[in-house]
C-alpha cells in the first residue's frame, strides 16, 4: 500500500489522504462496540471506540487479514463533541489495537445508530497483498 499525500499539503494527523493498493478486497460490516454475544458492557466512548476496533480485527482475522491491510475506514460516532474532548485516549486506543497503520478516514456525526447503546460504528476496508 502507498499513502497518497500530495506534496505541499499539510501532512494529516492520524490518517491519509489516500491509499493506493492491490489485492484481495475484505469488507467489515459497521462493527460497534458489544461483546461477541451482542452485549454492550460499557457506556463508555473510548472503549466502544476499542471494542469496535478490536471486533473489527477479529473480522479482519477471518478474511485472513490484519490490521496493516486496512485502506479506508469511515467512523460513525453519536457526539463529535465526546470524539474530540477524548482524541488522546482515541487515539491511544486506536494504536493499540491497530498499531501505526493509518488509512484514509471518514469521520460523521449522526443522529443515532442503529443500536440504541452505540456510540461509535466503524466500518472498514482491507487490502490484502496478493
Amino acid at each position: 500500500m502507498k499513502n497518497l499525500n500530495p506534496p505541499g499539503w499539510k501532512r494529516p494527523s492520524g490518517y491519509s489522504n489516500g491509499i493506493a493498493a492491490e489485492g484481495r478486497f475484505v469488507f467489515v460490516a459497521g462493527m460497534v462496540g458489544w461483546s461477541a454475544e451482542e452485549k454492550f458492557e460499557t457506556g463508555d466512548f473510548v472503549e466502544q471506540f476499542r471494542k469496535a476496533l478490536q471486533n473489527t480485527v477479529a473480522v479482519l482475522k477471518e478474511g485472513n487479514a490484519k490490521p496493516e491491510h486496512i485502506c479506508r475506514m469511515t467512523m460513525y460516532f453519536t457526539d463529535k463533541r465526546e470524539y474530540l474532548e477524548r482524541l488522546d485516549e482515541v487515539g491511544q486506543a486506536y494504536r493499540d489495537v491497530i498499531g501505526k497503520n493509518f488509512p484514509a478516514m471518514a469521520a460523521v456525526q449522526v443522529v443515532a445508530l442503529m443500536e440504541d447503546e452505540a456510540k461509535v460504528e466503524i466500518e472498514t476496508t482491507a487490502i490484502v497483498p496478493v
